[in-house]
């Protein structure tokens, strides 16, 4: 059956690079080391795992910087070559009777592995700050998507998960809501990873996936007061409002709506100060910059979309006494005194938000050329999340990103 494979070429790799900088992401696919082949489902690595057969499966930013040859080698040494990309996935478990639809919590941790006793990260619930991630039976990888050994949701051939990796979803929930869980996740544990108070201001730079799934994760499971959140099209800025953001200013307009929603009166003179928090989704020099200029002193970064390489003047950071905090995967989260799994937590918001209305298009993997192309180019085309399609052979593409759960499953 027919899936594609990324292979280790750093020729091609190159020339994708240099060919997405100065063309456009789809002709960098064009001589990237991804191809559609006839692809083995991949063997079970052991007695607790299963054949999961992918139903939807989202393309990630992530996947889209390793597409353009953007993704930094700090990786090389945590993936193992060639792998089937895809770690946002819902489908079913192979042979099982019921065919009961599943989420994929895709990190491959010490109990993926089979290491017993696992790592103090994993014993404590952090399973994605796991030190294993390229030992036990299993390749270096950090995550399905990235293992040789496991497969990945962009194959019709399927992928295995271990048991501790596996959601069962309710039978209420959308395909569209069930994909969105995986970044959801990834949001939620983003929103949990500072302490917010009812009074705190909080800026969101970027409405693309990760942003608007950060903006619902802080009105369900924080105490937020106001937040702000940048967004480049009419469209983001109508789902950031819906999603529960009070502003939702132009890219270039952020920082200046955080300084006067946030502004005091001294000597009769205003002095304008800055957000407490900002959750920098996108992760590229520019937005780091800008997080860095609309922070009060003593303010927060929570990076959260994925960093590159890149040279910044951290002169701000030393001189208002302002940090930044990686946010990754997820494990468990502590909240209201309780501890919660992060997927049963995703799973929660992703029904109750519907969150199933940010995926805009899916695409038959045939047509993967066009589908990544899609998703590199999501905001200026009026999309959020693109996905590929696993059981149907033609493209479809969803109503709007503002149908209504009755309305979503409704194709072109």
């Amino acid at each position: 059956m027919k899936g594609l494979l990324f292979e280790h070429n750093i020729p091609r790799i190159a020339a994708s690079r240099i060919i997405s900088r100065l063309a456009s992401t789809q002709r960098g696919v064009n001589v990237s080391p991804l191809r559609l082949l006839d692809i083995d489902r991949p063997a079970l690595p052991g007695p607790q795992w299963q054949h999961i057969k992918p139903i939807l499966a989202g393309i990630c930013g992530s996947d889209i910087s390793l597409l353009e040859g953007k993704s930094s080698r700090y990786y090389e040494q945590l993936v193992s070559f060639p792998f089937v990309p895809g770690h946002e996935i819902v489908g079913t478990i192979s042979g099982s009777s019921d065919k009961q639809r599943v989420v994929i919590e895709p990190v491959l941790s010490c109990a993926a592995r089979g290491i017993d006793p696992p790592c103090r990260y994993c014993a404590a619930g952090n399973t994605g700050q796991c030190i294993n991630i390229t030992s036990g039976h299993l390749h270096p990888g950090l995550m399905i998507g990235y293992c040789s050994d496991t497969g990945g949701g962009w194959s019709v051939s399927g992928l295995v998960a271990h048991d501790s990796q596996i959601h069962p979803i309710p039978s209420e929930m959308s395909d569209a809501d069930a994909v969105m869980v995986e970044p959801t996740a990834c949001a939620i544990h983003a929103a949990l990873s500072l302490p917010l108070m009812p009074d705190s201001l909080v800026g969101v730079i970027g409405s693309g996936t990760l942003g608007l799934t950060v903006i619902a994760a802080l009105r369900k499971y924080t105490e937020v007061g106001r937040i702000i959140a940048s967004a480049k099209y009419p469209h983001q800025r109508d789902l950031a409002l819906s999603l529960g953001a009070d502003q939702a200013p132009g890219s270039d307009e952020i920082s200046r709506a955080i300084r006067r929603s946030r502004h005091s009166t001294v000597a009769g003179m205003t002095v304008q100060d800055g957000a407490d928090i900002v959750f920098d989704c996108v992760g590229s020099r520019r937005s780091i910059e800008q997080s860095l200029e609309m922070l009060r002193p003593g303010g927060h970064i929570v990076l959260v979309g994925m960093g590159y390489k890149t040279a910044i003047d951290l002169s701000p950071l030393w001189h208002r006494e302002l940090s930044i905090t990686g946010s990754y995967t997820y494990g468990m989260e502590k909240i209201n005194g309780n501890t919660r799994r992060t997927f049963d937590m995703a799973i929660e918001l992703a029904y109750e938000a519907n969150l199933g209305r940010l995926v805009s298009a899916a695409y038959p993997l045939e047509r993967y050329e066009e589908a990544i192309e899609h998703a590199a180019t999501a905001g200026s085309r009026g999309a959020v999340k693109i996905v590929f399609d696993l059981e149907r052979k033609a493209h479809r593409s969803f109503t709007a990103t503002h149908t209504s759960r009755l309305e979503k499953h409704e194709y072109e």
